[in-house]
């Protein structure tokens, strides 16, 4: 096998892992009336806030769309936007208790659809899974 080959093997592996992932998160996404793209700013909100711009970046949507994802979480009771703190013309988007509480829920519904299959795994070759996809994780 070459190292073509072998690389060529990998992409169709993490491919294939993606469907799988993307797959769970769109079900249980549907299951709560929410999209790919909206679990994305969740999963990306849950920890921070951000202006509308910066996050539209990290998704790759134009303001407007990502505006718009804003107002229908907003709607929902699930977002809010407010002010920077220490520069009060920046806006910021963050999560709401209640969407933060739809966050932890939906989290434990991903790792319960999820951990069967990673289960499989010895728990040495899940710490050499984590240890190699560490570098290909975008950065924070």
């Amino acid at each position: 096998m070459t190292a073509e080959d072998s690389v060529d093997e990998l992409i169709d592996a993490l491919v294939r892992c993606t469907f799988q992932v993307t797959g769970v998160l769109t079900r249980i996404g549907a299951d709560n009336d929410m999209s790919l793209t909206q679990l994305r700013v969740f999963g990306i909100l849950r920890d921070r806030r951000l202006r509308v711009t910066d996050l539209a970046a990290y998704l790759g949507l134009d303001k407007s769309t990502m505006s718009g994802l804003i107002d229908r979480a907003e709607r929902r009771g699930l977002l809010a936007r407010a002010k920077n703190p220490s520069d009060g013309r920046v806006v910021e988007v963050f999560m709401t208790p209640l969407g933060h509480s739809l966050t932890q829920r939906l989290d434990g519904e991903v790792r319960a659809a999820l951990t069967p299959d990673l289960a499989r795994l010895h728990p040495t070759q899940r710490t050499q899974l984590l240890t190699l996809l560490q570098p290909l994780l975008p950065a924070e």
